[in-house]
């Protein structure tokens, strides 16, 4: 057996609900795990329909057999390592850890083999090291943290939204403006629970949109997280009619001038050394795919 633990950094209405966001882990796994007494808050068994409040923190006993995650010796671009964090900059494809249909092949598998004694275990065995994530198809820099000390110092700096996460994405169409705040709620879609939407009942979401490029057919724009919702700027980007280029689940599905996966990138990061004190600023290159698909957006002769 092997415990999780989770810290609230917000208020949720339904605890079954909020574990599963937050742990990966299927609403129907959480509440078997409830029902046997295998989840509690302060050594006490708790309901799945309680609320949850911010600093609750819940463990999570789970069997270690159902989590047993293989080292893969898989390609990393560090871009900074030392003995508390490395930061990687994750290539467009490479699913963060290990979840239901994708065990194998993800940055999980690949930490476990590169240094499995230096992670952290926080976010327990399934997410050694993870203190923030990406989808699967959003390239860019992640911070991974190599001990528990260095992991909570970075968390409390996202829960406190003192870290600076700054992505780079192409979408379509014409911006109305050259910055633009959005402040829009995020919840799962009432009409689809895979996906997430704009909801009146959502978690606060907040994010700053800067216009780098305008060009005939779309727009080349910085994006500055002030929260860190799941599919964030996906989906306010989608929501503003300006859907992320190549998103299969909150784009245009023609004309498909991009089949690798939404045109999105983690770009810049900007945190205090958890050890040191001191503030880090790293930055990635954009995709080359950036370039190509803005010469289609600047194309006189093309049509949507």
């Amino acid at each position: 057996m092997i415990t999780k633990t989770i810290v609230a950094g917000e208020d949720a209405p339904r605890l079954d609900s909020w574990l599963a966001e937050e742990s990966g882990m299927s609403r129907t796994s959480i509440k078997t795990l409830i029902q046997a007494g295998r989840v509690t808050q302060n050594n006490k068994p708790v309901k799945a329909s309680q609320s949850v409040s911010k600093g609750d923190i819940y463990i999570l006993s789970v069997d270690a057999t159902k989590n047993l995650i293989v080292p893969e010796t898989l390609p990393l671009d560090i871009v900074y390592e030392d003995e508390d964090l490395l930061v990687v900059n994750k290539a467009r494809g490479m699913v963060v850890h290990p979840a239901a249909g994708n065990k194998k092949g993800t940055l999980v598998n690949a930490l476990l083999a590169y240094c499995d004694q230096d992670l952290s275990t926080v976010q327990g065995a399934d997410r050694r090291g993870i203190v923030h994530r990406l989808d699967k198809d959003t390239s860019g820099l992640i911070i991974v943290a190599k001990n528990n000390h260095a992991h909570r110092h970075l968390a409390e700096q996202l829960a406190k939204r003192s870290m600076r996460r700054i992505y780079h994405a192409i979408v379509w169409g014409q911006m109305e403006a050259n910055s633009c705040l959005i402040e829009a709620p995020i919840g799962r879609d009432p009409r689809n629970r895979k996906r997430m939407a704009v909801v009146a009942d959502g978690k606060p979401a907040v994010t700053m949109v800067d216009l780098v490029e305008q060009a005939k057919l779309g727009a080349h724009l910085r994006c500055e997280l002030k929260t860190g919702r799941t599919h964030q700027i996906r989906v306010h980007l989608s929501y503003l009619g300006h859907p992320v280029v190549g998103d299969a689940t909150y784009g245009r599905r023609k004309p498909q001038i991009y089949k690798g996966g939404q045109l999105l990138h983690a770009q810049r990061l900007e945190f205090i050394h958890p050890g040191s004190g001191s503030p880090v600023e790293l930055t990635s290159d954009l995709p080359p795919e950036f370039d190509s698909v803005m010469e289609y957006m600047r194309d006189e002769k093309q049509t949507i």
